[in-house]
């Protein structure tokens, strides 16, 4: 089973985040084999973190709960806030097969947070551009909550843009970069 894993950091917490960088980087090693995806979001200058996304193949939800609760800067007090939802990897592959590769051009998480009506269930065009893409389920795995995407573009706007407006109740797009211990 596929979950989709955002931790957001809570005002003031970048040197709590820092002191634990390695504790969080042992913790994510432990899931290496299990992930998809990984990285922090950052402010719009692209300079300090905001959150980290996580989004890994777990065997049901209560480790995916584990995962996320028991993680380090989690249980430190660093994080204000978890959004944890069963994911559904649309491209079937991970951002190590992303044919961009790690750097160039600007990457994005784009949120599409939505009920009702499912939308969004098919890969846009552009698969090239798309580091991962899938929906945001219910615990059941069927029912729709939204989409959550990692994308390069241009810029904000033309992220969101892979996402079919006034369908969603809220769409986030936050800087986003790959992650994992520095090479």
């Amino acid at each position: 089973m596929e979950f989709f894993c955002y931790h957001r950091d809570r005002p003031g917490s970048m040197a709590l985040r820092q002191q634990l960088l390695e504790e969080h980087w042992s913790y994510m090693d432990r899931y290496a084999a299990e992930m998809i995806a990984r990285g922090p979001t950052l402010t719009e200058d692209g300079d300090l973190p905001t959150g980290s996304v996580h989004i890994l193949d777990l065997p049901d939800p209560a480790a995916a709960r584990a995962f996320a609760f028991d993680e380090p800067t989690y249980q430190a007090g660093a994080y204000r806030d978890v959004l944890l939802r069963r994911w559904r990897n649309l491209l079937g592959r991970t951002m190590w097969d992303f044919p961009g590769g790690r750097t160039g051009g600007n990457r994005y998480l784009v949120l599409g947070l939505g009920t009702g009506q499912a939308v969004d269930l098919d890969v846009p065009p552009d698969r090239d551009e798309l580091i991962a893409y899938g929906p945001l389920l219910a615990d059941d795995g069927t029912t729709w909550l939204g989409t959550a995407a990692l994308v390069r573009a241009s810029d904000p706007d033309q992220a969101r843009a892979i996402l079919t407006p006034d369908r969603y109740a809220d769409i986030e797009v936050h800087n986003w970069q790959f992650g994992g211990r520095p090479s």
